[in-house]
């Protein structure tokens, strides 16, 4: 089965209110001066692009992906000439003479087809002393919702369990993410948890996302028929923590890596 990625506003809903959140704190850990000119790849909604130019004080912002719909979608979200969307991904990333500052990714280095060939591209398109990053979720423990969604799944159905992103993403752990840019040979190798919470209004608020056909959990969803969404939507309302007002407060860790350009 494979991802659907066609529905930006089905994203939005689902992950970007959490991945606006993510990108201010990956901005603001990556610490990239002021005058940088800037490459996002896999750009998704646009939610790294407008905390670089809300917190960054970028020179320009050139911001890519393979998905149409969401370069669209990202470009009526800015209004600012130094901002640049392109429909491009990984192996036909676009250039810029002498090279960018910083070179990140949020959310999306895990989906690259190949992580390493991934990041020498992005290596070779940085200026001298640029640094490149990444972000993603810690699908395998930290990520409570989708950590919840999966086991729910699999519960009922044990064949999930291939497709869970736990289990499909393995470079999403700090060990080999620090390991991956060690072996590229970048300087000052850093690594780091960033977590931040996820508060739903109740289970609807958790559960109607998933529905959207947008991304490996909804996909997943998507394929199954009434009887099985409804068996997997009551597994998950078993398993999640709800206050006594109804809420339920769960927790997103990400893990982020840099390196420098030698």
């Amino acid at each position: 089965m494979q991802d659907a990625w066609a529905a930006a506003s089905a994203y939005e809903d689902f992950m970007g209110r959490w991945s606006r959140q993510l990108a201010g704190q990956f901005v603001q850990w990556l610490g990239i001066g002021p005058g940088a000119h800037w490459l996002d790849v896999g750009c998704g909604t646009g939610a790294l692009a407008r905390a670089i130019g809300a917190q960054a004080e970028p020179a320009s912002v050139t911001a890519c992906d393979p998905a149409e719909p969401f370069v669209e979608f990202a470009r009526h979200q800015v209004n600012d000439d130094r901002f640049t969307f392109v429909a491009a991904g990984t192996g036909q990333l676009p250039s810029r003479p002498g090279g960018y500052t910083s070179i990140a990714s949020l959310l999306a280095f895990n989906f690259f087809p190949d992580a390493e060939a991934s990041l020498q591209e992005m290596q070779r398109l940085l200026s001298p002393g640029g640094t490149v990053s990444a972000c993603v979720w810690d699908y395998a423990a930290g990520m409570e919702f989708l950590r919840h969604f999966w086991d729910a799944a699999i519960a009922v159905d044990p064949g999930a369990r291939a497709l869970d992103e736990g289990q499909r993403f393995p470079i999403c752990h700090p060990d080999r993410l620090r390991s991956l840019f060690q072996e590229a040979d970048l300087d000052g190798v850093r690594i780091a948890a960033l977590d931040i919470p996820t508060e739903f209004d109740g289970f609807d608020d958790v559960w109607r996302p998933f529905m959207g056909g947008t991304g490996p959990a909804p996909s997943y969803l998507a394929s199954l028929d009434p009887g099985g969404r409804a068996a997997v939507a009551r597994q998950l309302a078993t398993r999640l923590p709800t206050a006594p007002d109804g809420a339920i407060r769960l927790t997103a860790r990400a893990w982020a890596v840099a390196g420098s350009a030698k």
